[in-house]
């Protein structure tokens, strides 16, 4: 079986870069080392991807997004462009490193989403995350810090 990807030409992708089934990489993008970029994931043009960075399947990332170093993208995360749709202005989403991104969540156009910092599954984000603090529901709001995220993975990784 042939898998089949759409990488733009002038797309800049780093060393060990993985690009599963289905994926599209747009013109312009440049993605970092040890990136992985999971089946039918959209990364548009103009998109900058941090090394070590880890986008699921089924994730739409839309220009002039820039992704920090070591993110996680949880599968089907759909980040915006157009806070009111259908202008003629775009802009972006911005991710700092170390954060997470859980499953189907939904980032308003010209968010930023802090370093360190946790966007619960399902969550929809229409304003900046701060640093370190992990938000959830609709709208998304702060509940509680990474440290604290932190140590509820631990206790749940050990099987506590």
């Amino acid at each position: 079986m042939k898998i089949v990807n759409s990488v733009a030409p002038d797309a800049k992708l780093g060393k060990n870069v993985r690009i599963w089934n289905f994926a599209y990489v747009g013109s312009g993008a440049v993605v970092g080392d040890n990136v992985k970029i999971g089946s039918l994931a959209h990364v548009d043009y103009g998109v900058s991807i941090g090394s070590g960075t880890m986008i699921e399947g089924s994730v739409y990332i839309p220009p002039l997004s820039k992704i920090g170093r070591n993110v996680f993208i949880g599968p089907a995360a759909v980040l915006t462009n157009d806070p009111y749709p259908p202008s003629k202005r775009m802009v972006g989403v911005t991710i700092e490193d170390n954060a997470v991104i859980g499953a189907r969540a939904v980032i308003k156009a010209g968010v930023t989403v802090g370093r360190g910092s946790v966007v619960a599954m399902g969550a929809v984000v229409t304003k900046d995350v701060p640093r370190g603090k992990v938000v959830m529901g609709v709208p998304a709001r702060v509940v509680y810090t990474r440290k604290e995220f932190d140590a509820k993975m631990k206790e749940w990784e050990s099987g506590a």
